[in-house]
């Protein structure tokens, strides 16, 4: 595939001697070994591991030559050392994503799915992969309903904890494809560096440390997940060494026989039994709802190549995720709306007056219209002519009384005059524990990938032997089943997402990438950040550090406790209420962790990650300033 000095990267050295365990090789017969001896084995290596040392995190970096930036330092250390050897940004991509599901596996890995939006510099054009679980074809509509009850069963910890909220994973479909198409790396040589961290092992920092202990009853539910997670019992210490060979031999064996393995092979056949046959410990008293997912699901299985969505905004072009995401129709909707305004014009309090509004509008157009359903009125939901006539609900001295109806898209002329059609949003079931990558190359390529395995910890599940995590992404789906919710449970489908990958151009040229964790708060942190950037001004750093509020058609608005302090009572003053998002000393505390690209003149890039929200994020360039 390569030559030269590029032939590199299809050697051992692309995992890096820093990143490399002594012992950098697992044998096949390591791979098919029981589960119970991999954990066995998994354990005596975790007792001898010796303390390893951060990379440093930077949240901002310039240069030239191609960027990473995700919130992990390893991750984002290894993706731009797989650019600086020759690699493209979809090579960069997958080897950074591969790396999260190392030291941020319980928001994401192949356990799980997601979005990957890409920019081609040469067509200069934008594609997207849906990489979305899917519902097994046996499951059932009323599948979340407690048969003892006959209600809903708790969200958490119960539904989330089980095998009936695990979906079929698509992220690993979505790597394979995505390099086979875009990518110049086998998916071998773009899991090595990964594999190698994962033996060699990560530093325990406060935010793993706190999301196990949050998550210790649900982990301590499965044997393979407190033998992992739960040393003794009890969470891995801020600052030791945590090492997941299981998942190293994973990646390993996927490199060498393919995807075949994980979606028709063996690989797969027990991921379903785990699905059905969760492997509980009997420490708790959870009730773990098994799933139906049969080998078949996997097989079944495929990663979507889709047309992105579209506006236009102040001269930009801005692509997203069409459905099954609802991220790319709910950010356009908003910004159609807020197009409407001179919001340079107007005051602070303004602009977020009309930010909160506009956003409720189009979550109401989300519940009533976005799912995996083959009638979106995506045309219709996206045109210039239905946000004006959104634009019209607006007062801009009054704020709404959530929730507020829906448009009526049968009956859009953009007429303040036009009916609305009245529709309750569903209950916020998202988790917010999402990661995401943000990569350009010395080519002018960008890569904006989102993934996720649902719940910080998914479903709690790890797959016996094989070290990672299996989603509960179902949960993304209405409880109670309703034939008119676009959102409802059906068998094959993919649960509605607001994951929103985010690419903007300005005469077919990339200006900024960027996307964000959150649940249904990704939609209004995407949104934030384009507004402080292209409206506001604010230079790309201050854009995402900014306080942030997470307006979704419900009353009380959820907001940082920063963003109430500054802006809470003049708003409260028009009729709007907030609480703050989550616990103080809590993971949920903040919202989103976003990462971005800037494209600035002569090949300049930006790169950001994070300052402080979910312990900082780390972003880097080939050549630095």
């Amino acid at each position: 595939m390569f030559s030269g000095p590029l032939v590199a990267l299809t050697t051992a050295a692309l995992a890096v001697a820093t990143l490399q365990a002594p012992a950098a090789q697992a044998s096949a017969a390591t791979a098919s070994a029981t589960a119970s001896a991999a954990t066995a084995s998994a354990a005596t290596e975790r007792a001898a591991v010796p303390k390893v040392k951060e990379p440093p995190r930077h949240a901002t970096a310039v240069g030239r030559g191609g960027a990473v930036t995700s919130v992990d330092p390893y991750a984002s250390r290894i993706g731009l050392k797989v650019l600086q050897r020759g690699g493209n940004a979809v090579d960069a991509a997958v080897a950074t994503a591969a790396a999260l599901g190392v030291t941020e596996p319980y928001s994401a890995g192949i356990g799980g799915g997601g979005y990957f939006v890409y920019y081609d510099a040469k067509t200069k054009q934008v594609r997207t992969i849906d990489g979305r679980e899917t519902a097994p074809a046996r499951m059932k509509h009323d599948a979340f309903i407690d048969p003892a009850t006959g209600q809903p069963y708790p969200f958490t910890p119960d539904l989330v904890t089980s095998g009936v909220s695990v979906g079929v994973p698509g992220t690993l479909a979505t790597w394979d494809r995505a390099l086979d198409r875009w990518g110049s790396l086998s998916l071998g040589d773009a899991l090595r560096p990964a594999a190698g961290l994962a033996r060699r092992g990560f530093r325990v920092d406060k935010t793993f440390h706190l999301q196990t202990e949050e998550n210790a009853e649900r982990f301590n539910t499965f044997t393979s997940t407190r033998q992992l997670y739960l040393r003794r019992g009890k969470a891995p210490g801020v600052g030791s060494t945590l090492r997941n060979p299981d998942l190293a031999d994973t990646y390993e064996r996927l490199g060498r026989v393919g995807t075949d393995w994980f979606y028709d092979g063996t690989l797969g056949a027990q991921i379903a039994k785990t699905v059905r046959k969760p492997p509980v410990s009997g420490r708790t008293d959870l009730p773990v709802p098994p799933g139906s997912m049969r080998p078949s699901d996997l097989a079944r299985y495929r990663a979507i190549l889709q047309k992105p969505t579209k506006v236009g905004y102040r001269g930009h072009q801005v692509y997203g995720m069409a459905p099954s995401s609802s991220g790319g129709s709910t950010v356009g909707e908003a910004l159609n709306i807020l197009e409407r305004y001179d919001l340079k014009a107007l005051t602070p309090v303004q602009v977020q007056h009309l930010v909160i509004e506009a956003a409720h509008l189009a979550f109401a157009d989300r519940a009533k219209y976005v799912g995996d359903v083959p009638d979106v009125p995506l045309k219709t939901l996206l045109s210039d002519t239905y946000a004006a006539e959104r634009a019209c609900q607006i007062n801009p001295a009054l704020a709404f009384t959530p929730p507020v109806p829906a448009g009526n898209v049968a009956a859009a002329d953009g007429s303040c005059a036009t009916p609305t059609t009245r529709s309750e949003p569903a209950p916020d079931t998202e988790g917010v524990n999402t990661t995401n990558l943000t990569v350009a190359d010395k080519d002018g390529n960008v890569v904006e990938y989102t993934l996720t395995i649902e719940q910080t910890g998914g479903s709690g599940i790890v797959v016996p032997g094989r070290g990672f995590i299996l989603n509960n992404e179902l949960t993304d789906f209405t409880a109670v089943y309703d034939p008119a919710d676009p959102n409802r449970i059906e068998p094959n489908k993919r649960p509605r997402s607001s994951m929103s990958p985010t690419i903007v151009l300005k005469n077919g040229r990339p200006v900024l990438a960027l996307d964000s964790p959150g649940g249904s708060t990704i939609i209004t942190t995407v949104l934030q950040i384009l507004v402080n950037r292209l409206d506001l001004g604010m230079t790309l750093p201050k854009a995402l550090a900014a306080p942030r509020a997470a307006p979704s058609n419900r009353t009380p608005v959820s907001a940082e406790q920063s963003w109430i302090d500054l802006y809470g009572a003049a708003l409260t003053a028009l009729g709007h209420s907030f609480t703050p998002v989550g616990a103080p000393g809590t993971s949920a505390a903040e919202i989103g962790a976003a990462t971005a690209i800037e494209f600035g003149p002569r090949g300049q890039l930006t790169a950001v990650a994070e300052p402080t929200r979910r312990g900082g994020g780390a972003a880097g360039v080939v050549d630095p300033k």
